[in-house]
C-alpha cells in the first residue's frame, strides 16, 4: 500500500497584534508618507472563519501595499517578509478560491489568495524552523553569555584575544557560518529563519557586552561568537555527518573557546 503524502499546511505570519502585515513594505512606507491608510485584518479576530481580503489587488502582482494573503508551506521562511521582523505570531490559514505564485522556481513555498479560512494560532517558535525552540532559548540566555564573554576578556585581554583570534581565523578558513549554515538553511528551507536569528543574536551581545563594559575590539568577536553560536543550533541537525562536519558544527557552537556552548537538546 502507499504511503499517503503529507498535507500541506499554510502559514501566515502577523504582527504581534495579530494584524497582517503589508505584502509589500516599501509600498506600504510610500502609503504612509503620504497619508495614505494601508489596510489589513486581524487573524486572531477571525479563528475559525472564512475571510475575504479587504484590498484585494491584481493576480497576483505587487500594485498594492497590502494586495493579497500571502502565506508559507515552509515556515522557516516567514520572517523573509515581515516588515518589523521578530517578534511575530503564527496562523494556520487555509487558501480558498483561485490561489497564484509567482512562479514555482522563484519561491515554490509561497501561494497568494484573496480569500482564507483561519484555522487556528500555532507555536511562533516554528518561523525558525524545525529547531525553533533551540534558538529561542539561546537567544534568550545570549546577554548573561555576552556579559560573562566580556568579564573573561577583560580578565586577560591578551591570552582572550589570541584564542578568540585562532578561532575567527578558523571560522573565516572553513566558511562555517557564510557557507556551511547559509547553504544547509537554504536547502531545508530556513533561510529567512537563520538569518534573522543571526541578527539578533549579533544585537543582543554587541548590547550586553558594551553594557558590560567592553572594549570596542572585544564586542565584534563577542558578537560573531554569538551569530555563530544560533547559527550551530539553528543547523545543528543538518551539520552532522562525518568527522569534518561535526568539526564544523563544533566550531559553530564555540569550539576552542573559553566558556562551553549550551548544549542543545
Amino acid at each position: 500500500m502507499a504511503r499517503s503524502a503529507r498535507p500541506v499546511v499554510h502559514y501566515m505570519a502577523t504582527r504581534p497584534d495579530g494584524t497582517v502585515p503589508p505584502t509589500c513594505e516599501h509600498l506600504a512606507r510610500y502609503a504612509h508618507e503620504h497619508g495614505e491608510t494601508v489596510p489589513t485584518v486581524n487573524l486572531a479576530d477571525h479563528i475559525g472563519q472564512v475571510i475575504d481580503h479587504p484590498s484585494p489587488g491584481q493576480k497576483w502582482y505587487t500594485d498594492k501595499p497590502f494586495g493579497y494573503f500571502h502565506m508559507y508551506t515552509r515556515p522557516g521562511e516567514i520572517l523573509e517578509r515581515i516588515e518589523d521582523g521578530w517578534p511575530i505570531r503564527l496562523f494556520v490559514v487555509e487558501p480558498l478560491g483561485e490561489t497564484g505564485n509567482w512562479g514555482d522556481d522563484f519561491a515554490p513555498y509561497w501561494l497568494m489568495s484573496h480569500q482564507i479560512r483561519v484555522v487556528e494560532e500555532t507555536r511562533a517558535w516554528q518561523a525558525f524552523g524545525h529547531r525553533g525552540e533551540q534558538v529561542l532559548a539561546v537567544l534568550a540566555q545570549l546577554p548573561d553569555l555576552a556579559r560573562q564573554w566580556a568579564t573573561e576578556w577583560a580578565a586577560d585581554p591578551e591570552d582572550t584575544r589570541r584564542t578568540y583570534a585562532k578561532w575567527e581565523e578558523r571560522v573565516a578558513d572553513t566558511r562555517a557560518l557564510t557557507d556551511w549554515a547559509h547553504w544547509r538553511a537554504r536547502y531545508s528551507r530556513r533561510s529567512a529563519g537563520l538569518a534573522t536569528a543571526i541578527q539578533l543574536a549579533g544585537d543582543a551581545a554587541a548590547q550586553a557586552a558594551t553594557d558590560a563594559g567592553a572594549e570596542p575590539h572585544a564586542v565584534a568577536p563577542i558578537r560573531l561568537r554569538a551569530r555563530c553560536l544560533v547559527a550551530g543550533q539553528l543547523m545543528f541537525d543538518r551539520i552532522r555527518t562525518g568527522e569534518y562536519e561535526q568539526s564544523i558544527r563544533a566550531l559553530l557552537l564555540g569550539a576552542g573557546l573559553d566558556t562551553p556552548a549550551p548544549v542543545p537538546a
